[in-house]
Parts: structure tokens; C-alpha cells; sequence
């Protein structure tokens, strides 16, 4: 019986594994200079599938066939079918809590209670805490995020500090968080536990927090004067006259917090708060939802069905009669995810034909060639989860895939993992909503509405929390040796 033959295959070079990598970083400067913050908006994607295509020729002349880079591909978005799906649900969250008066509460009693020289700090420190209690980075930006920019912009605030002090605070947060994924999934891959873990990264993430927060201050202090009281108050009047304003429309946010509290998994949370803000229109904002299902001819019931179907696939649209409101309230729908996810896509394909044929790993296998000591051991980490987010658009490959790989190392140079998933942590996760086309940072942009490249200057907790952690490794600070097991001398 014969048996089909198996294609051969070689390692490729280091010029095979660099040439598709440059390629992609030439073509994507080039879009940010031709296209600028609507890179994101197609010509990244072009960008991203073009470099996949360079990898396919570099992977067809050493030896790969088709099939086996379809499945690499195939693979790498799969990976990714998790974060599109919360995605899309996102959107229709937006919608239907935008319809049910959630939002613009969220806004309405924000401007009365936020005062605009601390606005940006407070932004962090509040999506601090919310991110420590349930453990989701996303879960914030696509709650309280949405409406503390648009508190911000109708306070005339910057929307971009904004966006950085809330993007700061989640994944605060979200890397001190015992209810994390990343912060579960870094120790188990360094081969430590959570809370060990959690007690050694407070050396980087609590000083980084602190730096930020200044930062926010200083901002917020030195911020140009907000709108003057009557242009406050016309807001907060338009806001009443057109959403039955009140606490108990924040329903479906504390569903939402509920859920996730109870470690219930993001795309069923997201989807049953979606929902909650459904209820919350007809039971609430019932004359709304007709009204925006623009159907006379329909009985109630069946506009009021359309009304929510619509905000749900398409978004909200405002018509307060405010250009700066309608602006801020008319978004989500899941068809304004559209872009995001076809970006996701285009990166993931081209991480996918990277891994698949050898060329990540060749990159990745002459940087550790270049380990000399446990300081560039820990420096080269943080720089190669960093890169791994840029290449393979996906957090949780830029903490598994190094994370594997120097695992070795690390206890061969009797280090304790702590060190590892520390280095992980302050680098993969905390720079992943920094890479316009990584799942988090495509995320970010999509559901605040800010570009990637916007908010990237202020974002400062994201920033300096891996120039600390370099900083630890160059001068030996907080850096655990690997403790040997104690033998226990046999009894006789």
C-alpha cells in the first residue's frame, strides 16, 4: 500500500525569516504616512495580506506546500474567533445601551460629579478599580470606557488623554487581577502560581501607575478651560429631554459587572447585557424606540422590535438637534465592527504563515542567541513579547509562544518563573492595545472611538510599565533566584 510522500521542508535563514517582516513594517509606515489615523481603515489590511503573501513565496521555496500554510492560517484566525465574536457582540451593546438611555445616564450624572481638572486621573483610577473586581480590561473600555469619553467630550476634554487614562487604568487592572485570563495564563505557562505572580509584578505595575497618574494630574491641571456652565447645563437639558434619565438605567451595566464577577466567559456576558439594554429601551425608552424604527404603519410591538433590531446590527443614530451630542451618541451596531474585524483577520493570517513556516521562530531563535546575561535575558523577553504582538496581532500568542520558548532558559540560569511571568506580563499584555492591528488594540480603537495611534502618546501606564521592568533587569532589582528544593534525608 502506498503512502503519499511527504513534502520536504528546510529551515529558513534569517534573511527568509527578516525579509517579510520589513516588508510589512515599510508598507505599514506607509500607510500611516499616506492614510494617517484611517490606516486602520483598509490600508493596513492591505499592507498585513501583501507581507502574508512575501512570507507564502519565502515559505513555497523551502518546501511548504499550500495546504500547509492554509492550516497555519486557518489556525492563527481561529485563535482570534474568540475576540471577533466579542467584538461583534460589543457592538450591538453599544447600540442597544446608547437606545436605552444607559449611556447618556452614565454621561449625564459623569458631568455633574467629574470635576475636569482631575477628569483624566479619575478616569484611570476608576477603571482601576472596576478592572481589579472582574478581571476584563474589555469588559471597562466597552462600558465605562464609552461613556467617560463621551463625558470628556462633552466637557471639551481631549479624548485622546481620555482614551489613554482609561486604557491605563484597565489593564492596571486587568494584570492585577486574579479573575485575569493573562493573569492566569502567564504563570501557568512560566510554571508559577497566581498569587506569586500578583505579589512580583506590584515591583513594576504599582511605580508604573503612579508615574501615570502624575502624568494624568498634570495633564488634567494644565488642561484648557471646559465649556462654561449654560453650554453644561444645555447639554444636560438636551440629554433629559430626549432619554428618561435615571439610576435605573445603569441596569444593565451592573448585569454586565455581575457576570463577569462570576467569572462567566465575555462573549455570553456581553450578549446577555446587550439584551439587559434591550429591556431597559422597551420598558424605558419605549416612545424612543418607535420613534427610531420609523415605521408609522407598523403596530408598536413590531416597531418596537425593528427599533432594537436595528441598534443592534447597525447602531444608534442621534437626532438631538446637537451636532457635538448626536456625534457622540450615534455609534455601536455590530456592522461598526465590520473594519476591525477584517483587520484582526489580515493580521492574524499574516502571524499565521510566520509561525507556520518557521520564520517567527528563526527570528525569535537568533535574538536568544544574543543572551549573555540574566539582564539582556529579561530586556530580551520584554522584546520579544513586544514583538510577537507586532507580528502575530495577539496577545495571548505574545505571552505563550516566548513564554515556552524561555522557559528553559530562565532555569538554566536558575531564575525563579516569577521572573518569566513577570517579563510576560509587563510586556505582551500591557503593549497589546498599543499595535493598531493587535486584537486589543483594534478593539480599544473600535469600541472608544479613538484611533490606535491617537491615544498611543497618553496610554502612560502601558508605556512605562516595560521601561521599568527593563530597568529592574539592567540593575538586578527584584530579581528572584530559583530556590532548590530542600532533599529531606531518607528515615531508617
Amino acid at each position: 500500500m502506498s503512502s503519499q510522500p511527504q513534502s520536504i521542508t528546510k529551515q529558513p535563514s534569517l534573511l527568509d525569516a527578516l525579509i517579510p517582516l520589513f516588508a510589512l513594517i515599510l508598507m505599514l509606515a506607509a500607510a500611516v504616512y499616506l492614510f494617517s489615523s484611517d490606516s486602520s481603515s483598509g490600508a493596513n489590511q492591505i499592507a498585513l495580506v501583501l507581507a502574508a503573501c512575501i512570507a507564502m513565496i519565502i515559505g513555497f521555496k523551502n518546501g511548504f506546500s499550500w495546504n500547509q500554510m492554509e492550516r497555519g492560517i486557518v489556525k492563527s484566525v481561529g485563535v482570534a474567533t474568540g475576540a471577533l465574536l466579542i467584538l461583534f457582540s460589543v457592538g450591538s451593546l453599544i447600540g442597544t445601551w446608547i437606545l436605552a438611555g444607559t449611556v447618556p445616564t452614565m454621561i449625564y450624572y459623569g458631568m455633574t460629579i467629574l470635576d475636569p481638572q482631575y477628569f483624566y486621573s479619575a478616569c484611570c483610577i476608576l477603571c482601576a478599580i472596576v478592572a481589579i473586581s472582574i478581571g476584563s480590561s474589555w469588559t471597562v473600555a466597552g462600558t465605562l470606557g464609552i461613556a467617560l469619553i463621551g463625558i470628556a467630550s462633552a466637557m471639551g476634554l481631549d479624548i485622546n488623554i481620555t482614551a489613554g487614562a482609561i486604557i491605563s487604568g484597565a489593564y492596571f487592572g486587568d494584570k492585577m487581577s486574579p479573575m485575569s485570563d493573562t493573569t492566569n495564563l502567564a504563570p501557568a505557562v512560566a510554571g508559577t502560581d497566581i498569587f506569586s505572580h500578583i505579589k512580583h509584578m506590584t515591583w513594576t505595575t504599582v511605580p508604573s501607575i503612579i508615574l501615570a497618574l502624575i502624568g494624568f494630574t498634570i495633564l488634567g491641571l494644565t488642561a484648557e478651560a471646559s465649556p462654561v456652565k449654560s453650554e453644561l447645563s444645555q447639554t444636560l437639558e438636551l440629554l433629559e429631554q430626549h432619554y428618561n434619565v435615571g439610576a435605573h438605567l445603569l441596569i444593565p451595566l451592573f448585569v454586565v459587572l455581575f457576570l463577569t464577577n462570576k467569572k462567566m466567559p465575555a462573549f455570553p456576558t456581553v450578549i446577555i447585557g446587550t439584551l439587559a439594554g434591550a429591556l431597559c429601551a422597551v420598558i424605558f425608552q419605549f416612545d424612543n424606540v418607535v420613534d427610531y424604527a420609523q415605521t408609522p404603519d407598523l403596530l408598536p410591538a413590531v416597531a418596537v422590535i425593528k427599533g432594537i433590531w436595528i441598534a443592534m446590527f447597525d447602531g444608534y443614530v442621534a437626532n438631538t438637534g446637537n451636532i457635538m451630542l448626536d456625534n457622540l451618541l450615534s455609534r455601536g451596531g455590530m456592522s461598526s465592527m465590520v473594519t476591525t474585524v477584517w483587520l484582526i483577520i489580515c493580521a492574524m493570517a499574516f502571524g499565521g504563515v510566520m509561525e507556520v513556516t518557521g520564520l517567527l521562530g528563526r527570528i525569535l531563535q537568533s535574538i536568544l542567541s544574543l543572551v549573555t546575561s540574566t539582564s539582556s535575558l529579561i530586556i530580551t523577553t520584554l522584546g520579544v513579547c513586544i514583538g510577537a504582538n507586532v507580528i502575530t496581532a495577539d496577545q495571548y500568542i505574545a505571552i505563550v509562544l516566548p513564554g515556552r520558548m524561555l522557559k528553559m532558559e530562565y532555569t538554566n540560569r536558575k531564575l525563579a518563573a516569577v521572573n518569566l511571568s513577570r517579563s510576560l506580563e509587563d510586556s505582551a499584555t500591557v503593549t497589546s492595545p498599543l499595535v493598531p492591528w493587535n486584537t486589543c488594540g483594534a478593539f480599544m480603537a473600535s469600541t472608544l472611538g479613538v484611533a490606535t495611534i491617537a491615544y498611543l502618546p497618553y496610554a502612560f501606564f502601558n508605556l512605562i510599565c516595560p521601561l521599568i521592568s527593563a530597568t529592574y533587569a539592567y540593575f538586578n532589582v527584584k530579581i528572584e533566584p530559583l530556590v532548590e528544593p530542600v532533599e529531606t534525608p531518607a528515615v531508617s
